[in-house]
């Protein structure tokens, strides 16, 4: 029988902020992606990687479902291991180390990257949270 761990007010109020947070990034970026989706396409082409307006498409659905899952908490902490793995993903592809010649800020998106990769790592541990959760997800865990 899996046990319940008891949250602090302020952890809980935590989780819920962070939820708010990665839904609020993920938001921002399908945002710009369907309000310019050919630019987004033109970005993926330039970093080398074919079917770009189909990959930009993807990224699109995939943003809008973390969206969903980081608002709900539904399959929260499988939405955001993919988030982490997503983020790895684009720091190596469009901010990794072939892109820091002469090029000192590209250096600074990929750190930043991990980053924000940490605290998915975070969340994916510690789970939604009590509050405005839905609490969906494998079972005996949040």
């Amino acid at each position: 029988m899996p046990s319940q761990i008891t949250q602090s007010p302020w952890q809980t109020a935590a989780l819920l902020i962070a939820r708010l947070i990665f839904a609020g990034v993920f938001l921002m970026a399908v945002t710009f992606k369907f309000t310019g989706m050919e630019a987004t396409a033109g970005y993926i082409a330039a970093a080398g990687f074919p079917f770009a307006l189909l990959l930009a498409w993807c990224a699109a659905i995939l943003e809008v479902a973390l969206v969903l899952c980081f608002l709900t908490g539904a399959f929260f902490t499988q939405a955001a291991l993919v988030a982490a793995a997503y983020v790895l993903f684009l720091g190596f592809a469009f901010h990794g180390p072939s892109h820091w010649a002469g090029n000192q800020a590209e250096f600074g998106f990929f750190v930043d990257h991990f980053s924000f990769l940490a605290g998915l790592l975070f969340a994916a541990v510690h789970g939604p949270g009590r509050v405005l959760s839905l609490n969906l997800g494998w079972p005996g865990r949040a």
